[in-house]
Parts: structure tokens; C-alpha cells; sequence
């Protein structure tokens, strides 16, 4: 992975400074000269750049300011030291992806109140808190995801498993160890293909369960200040039953490889992902989100009520360090993203999002599985995203390293939860 350093030369820096010690000088990066706006978008997913942007592209077709919005991508695990990278040298963007409570405490300072915004009146009641400080909503949700043990509809039908009779984690180790059984017949190399490679697959696992540890509240879950892996015991056997189940090496199995290699091409039956996979399925595949593509839940609190968590992880916010009218005219894209019909039309179609806004029809939804996730949110059904809200850098620094070592044999369980709660505690 790259440096701070490393990143920071990549990004044009040229110089440090003081992340929380005042507002940052004036974005050179977005300028409004002879009637004509530049903005850049800050992307932390890109799974999602081409569509980003196709996205600013269409804007800018319809715009009547002659706004220009690029894109710039940072992501796999190093999307937040990206963006500190961008501030420290100077080089701000005008908008910016942010994931939790806590990248969102970090940049409050340079941001704008987006209470005012039209998209803000349209957003699901309750969503807009993943992105307030001190009760000012300072971004606005990209979208609803939402993960768990995605898994292969064709493939499940073939090993004669029905995903609705499993109602328990004793029905899904059956079904995993059925799957393992007839792995010849079904073609498959493994059961799982868990992504050990990569830390935030183990920072967004970890979700299922501390959720329940923090009231399935994402409030509770940053304002806290320890954590007892109450439910650690689920954590250590569901990892110690992928692991057994595993593509192997399993801490050399990334994104790519995982989705891209193996789960689109019916070699295994298992991913821990979400719902953001689905641009990368259709890419590859038009047909296998639509007709293959499943979710199940994961029995993190209760052995037989499961859950899917869900919510808005990302949110956009807008750099208050713009001119007037370049922070006008964000708001602008924004609104036009969300709102508009042709903005709307990319939202569920090439984003394949499903939206954090009202005024969309579920129908317009293009994936059962997202469709299954839209209604599981709105009742009430779901984990909250508590991934989102650890200390700062935790997860990168602690929680990974620690779960690699317990997945390589190296760590027990007990010195992973003690570890791991000691820096929680620490680094709060």
C-alpha cells in the first residue's frame, strides 16, 4: 500500500498542514474564470468511477454555467489517506467523499450546511445523521448500501438448497458444508471466496457484529468508547468456518479476484460483500445480478433473527473554502443528481444505486437484491453501519492487521478481542 508520503507526492503535495488547526487556504484546484466552473469530485469507490464520470460528464452537457466536474479516485483501503493528502497540500477538492462520523468531524470545519438543499428535504428520514456534527447535517447521503453473505443463486438451486430455510447460523453451516460436498459436481473451486486481502471487507464484517453491541445505532456506535465484542464469539465462528471454506491463500484474495475472477464466474458460492458489486456484475455479466445474484443475512446477535446491514456509509460533502458560486453550483450538481429525471435515471441505472431520497419507485430499482434491501431498510429490519464510526484509523491499523494474523494462525481469539478493544479504547 502506499504511504501517506507516497500518496501525497502522487496528489501534488507540497507541504503539511494541520488537519484540525483552522480552515485550509482557498482550493486552487476549482477556479471560476471567464463564466466558466471547475470542480472535482473526490471518489473513495472506484467501482464506481466510470460512472461518476459518465455522471459529470451529462452534467456538464446541461449545465449553464459551462461547469467542467472531474473525478479524482482514490479507494482500496487508501481513499481517506488520499483525501488528508489533498488538504495537506493545498490542493482541496470541491466536493468529497467521506465514510463515517468520524472523516466527517474531520473536514466540519471546511464544510457546508446542507440544510438548506433541496435534495437534503427529499432524503429518507434519518439518514441525513451519518453525516451531521453538532447537529448540522454537513453532507449529503450518496446512497443506501447494504452487505452480507452475497451468494449465487444458480449455484445454490443446483447443491438443492433453498436460501429461505436458512433460519439459523446451524442452517447456513449446513448449507456451507452441503456446497462443500458437491463441489465437483457444481464446478466450483470453494465454497467462499472472502476477500482476506483486503482490509475493509474485514472492517465492514466486523459490522455484523458490533452492531448489535452498539443498539444497531451508528450515534451509539462513534460515541462510544470501548469496545467488549459482546457477540465475538459469532465474529471467531463464522471466520473460523469461511476459513476452512475458503479460496486459499485466503489473505492473497482481493476484490478483483474475489467478484471479478470467481463469483461472476460461477467458482464459488459465497462473497462477504454488498450491493456496490453490481455495476462491477453487470460489466461483466448484464444477466447475473438480475437472475443469479442473493443475499443472505448474517446471525450475528441472535441464532435465528438475522440481519443485513444497511444504511447510507458515504456521504458528499461540499467544501466551504469555494467561491460563492462554485459552492452554488456543487449544490447545483447535486440537487440535479438526485433530483432530476435524467439524474435519476443514472442514479438507478449506471450508479445501479439504490437511493437514499424519496421520489423514486422501488420498480425503478434495477436488482432484486437491491430492491430486497430498499424494503428491509425501510422496515426497520437491518444492522446499522457501525464500520463506519470507529476511531479513527482503527481499523486500518488495528482491527486488519489482527485479523490477518488470526486468519493466518498466528494470533488466538482471545488476544485478537483483547488487542483490539485495549487500541479501540486508546485510540478513542
Amino acid at each position: 500500500m502506499f504511504s501517506l508520503v507516497a500518496l501525497s507526492l502522487l496528489l501534488s503535495a507540497c507541504g503539511t498542514g494541520d488537519m484540525e488547526g483552522g480552515a485550509p487556504q482557498s482550493n486552487g484546484g476549482s477556479s471560476a474564470e471567464r463564466g466558466s466552473i471547475s470542480l472535482d469530485l473526490f471518489n473513495q469507490k472506484p467501482e464506481i468511477t466510470a460512472q461518476l464520470e459518465n455522471l459529470a460528464e451529462r452534467y456538464s452537457e446541461q449545465s449553464e454555467n459551462d461547469t467542467t466536474i472531474s473525478i479524482t479516485t482514490v479507494g482500496s483501503g487508501e481513499g481517506s489517506a488520499g483525501l488528508q493528502a489533498r488538504f495537506s497540500s493545498g490542493d482541496e477538492p470541491s466536493l468529497m467523499m467521506l465514510g463515517g462520523l468520524p472523516e466527517v468531524q474531520r473536514y466540519s470545519h471546511t464544510l457546508v450546511d446542507v440544510s438548506d438543499m433541496e435534495v437534503s428535504a427529499q432524503t429518507i428520514d434519518g439518514l441525513l445523521e451519518g453525516g451531521t456534527i453538532d447537529e448540522v447535517p454537513l453532507g449529503i447521503p450518496l446512497n443506501i448500501e447494504g452487505f452480507g453473505w452475497m451468494y449465487n443463486r444458480d449455484i445454490f438451486d443446483q447443491a438443492g438448497i433453498d436460501p429461505d430455510t436458512i433460519n439459523s447460523f446451524n442452517d447456513f453451516v449446513e448449507a456451507v458444508e452441503t456446497l462443500d460436498s458437491q463441489k465437483e459436481e457444481l464446478g466450483i473451486d470453494e465454497v467462499f471466496a472472502f476477500s482476506g486481502g483486503e482490509n475493509y471487507i474485514a472492517n465492514q464484517f466486523s459490522a455484523n457484529f458490533t452492531s448489535p453491541e452498539y443498539n444497531h445505532s451508528i450515534l451509539d456506535a462513534y460515541q462510544a468508547t470501548e469496545l467488549n465484542w459482546e457477540y465475538g464469539d459469532r465474529m471467531q465462528m463464522y471466520t473460523d468456518l469461511f476459513n476452512v471454506y475458503n479460496v486459499q491463500p485466503i489473505l492473497t484474495v482481493d476484490y478483483s479476484r474475489s467478484v471479478e475472477e470467481l463469483f461472476v464466474h460461477d467458482r464459488v458460492a459465497m462473497v462477504h460483500q454488498g450491493i456496490w458489486i453490481v455495476p462491477t456484475l453487470n460489466d461483466i455479466d448484464p444477466d447475473f445480478a438480475s437472475e443469479k445474484l442473493g443475499i443472505l443475512p448474517v446471525f450475528g446477535e441472535s441464532d435465528t433473527e438475522g440481519k443485513i446491514v444497511a444504511g447510507s456509509p458515504w456521504f458528499i460533502g461540499i467544501n466551504s473554502n469555494m467561491s460563492d458560486e462554485e459552492i452554488e453550483e456543487a449544490q447545483n450538481f447535486l440537487d440535479w443528481m438526485y433530483l432530476s429525471e435524467e439524474g435519476q435515471e443514472i442514479v438507478t441505472g449506471d450508479l445501479a444505486f439504490v437511493p437514499a431520497q424519496e421520489g423514486y419507485e422501488p420498480e425503478d430499482i434495477q436488482d432484486p437484491v437491491s430492491r430486497e434491501l430498499y424494503e428491509a431498510l425501510l422496515e426497520g429490519e437491518t444492522a446499522a453501519m457501525t464500520h463506519n464510526q470507529y476511531p479513527d484509523g482503527w481499523f486500518q491499523q488495528v482491527l486488519y492487521p489482527q485479523f490477518q494474523r488470526y486468519l493466518s494462525g498466528d494470533r488466538s481469539w482471545e488476544e485478537f478481542e483483547e488487542h483490539t478493544a485495549a487500541e479501540f479504547e486508546d485510540m478513542r
